[in-house]
């Protein structure tokens, strides 16, 4: 079995590297940003037969006689590879096209990009789309095909969970960086402190489940990921450790037998406590039912939700008026309705426009 790795630098990357090491699985393309120490590293390791990387101006640094460069480049690994697995662990609206264009030639993705479902979900042949994400394989491991009549996730609660909501107006970037449980990217730690990640992965899960009965509650430990409704009444929870590879392993296999993380120490938790999520503190949470009655709108808050990180990094607003920025872009579009990924693209720079006013 061969694989191409898109994302290889960023923390789902480096530990799908780690799983394909220990299953003999070959890395036939890495796909990285600007990180090119690590990915000369993985290159000298793994023997890729294509490598692509975001910037132009980074080639000259890059160990390796194939080198590709930006959207165009990764497209053009996917197609040429021979691999009929793509790991797709980009961040952003970037994750999207490689989505498409592996899909659209029957290639399986194992798919972390959040933003590839809650963009495009409708347009996007989910019988290929297996989730790297500790939630929605919770969800999975649970449902094991039965009946359900409600599907619940968990959130950590984010950097500023613990914070006086006076004091959060006045947080700063490198603040909204200090998660709690986590050791993840830029983008997904400041979405996980405004909660719109878990939004997301609510859309995603509605894609990816055929429902709309889903829920998110904060579970600060981190422990239990995922927890299961049944029609019978009675509710499953899924209990893992705080890392990817148990997920990463069930996307690559399909199958996993023998351990991947040590089995959860019950008296080592203590107590477990579920907190709802409230709008006060998670502003982008006022929209969540409407927006589960329209995941086609999932194009209108990725896109301002972008836009508002970007301006909250440069200072140009505050935390909480990244929240304002998608609530008003989300009002201003409320009634767009993509028909094809067409409308999609033209939509998502429309909102990127009105945004950045």
């Amino acid at each position: 079995m061969s694989i191409v790795l898109l994302g290889s630098t960023g923390s789902i990357g480096v530990n799908t590297l780690a799983v394909a090491k220990r299953y003999n699985i070959a890395i036939e393309a890495l796909v990285a940003g600007r990180n090119i120490d690590l990915l000369n590293e993985q290159i000298a390791h793994y023997h890729p037969k294509m490598v692509a990387i975001s910037c132009e101006s980074d080639r000259d640094r890059v160990n390796h006689p194939d080198v590709r460069c930006g959207t165009e480049g990764i497209l053009s690994i996917v197609e040429e590879s021979q691999s009929q697995s793509v790991v797709n662990a980009l961040v952003g609206y970037a994750g999207l096209a490689p989505t498409l264009k592996a899909t659209s030639l029957g290639k399986k993705v194992a798919l972390a990009n959040k933003e590839s479902l809650v963009v495009a979900g409708e347009f996007i042949d989910m019988s290929l789309i297996t989730p790297i994400d500790s939630e929605h394989f919770g969800l999975w491991y649970l449902m094991n095909e039965r009946p359900f009549s409600k599907l619940y996730i968990t959130a950590s609660g984010g950097a500023f969970r613990d914070w006086e909501i006076e004091k959060m107006k006045d947080a700063t970037f490198a603040d909204a960086l200090k998660h709690p449980n986590w050791s993840m990217g830029n983008k997904i730690t400041i979405d996980s402190a405004t909660m719109t990640n878990k939004l997301f992965e609510l859309l995603e899960a509605k894609w990816l489940f055929g429902t709309s009965n889903i829920d998110a509650l904060i579970e600060k430990q981190s422990i239990i990921h995922a927890l299961a409704e049944f029609k019978d009444g009675s509710t499953t929870a899924h209990f893992a450790g705080v890392d990817m590879k148990l997920p990463i392993a069930f996307a690559l296999r399909e199958k996993v037998e023998e351990p991947i993380l040590p089995p959860v120490n019950l008296l080592e938790i203590g107590a477990l406590e579920f907190l709802p999520i409230t709008a006060d503190r998670y502003p982008i949470w006022q929209i969540k039912d409407h927006i589960l009655a329209n995941p086609h709108l999932g194009v209108v808050v990725n896109a301002a939700n972008e836009v508002a990180i970007e301006k909250f990094q440069k200072a140009q607003c505050t935390f909480f008026g990244m929240s304002d920025i998608v609530l008003s872009a989300y009002k201003q579009f409320e009634s767009v309705k993509p028909q094809n990924i067409e409308d999609i693209i033209a939509i998502d720079q429309e909102v990127r426009e009105y945004a950045k006013a």
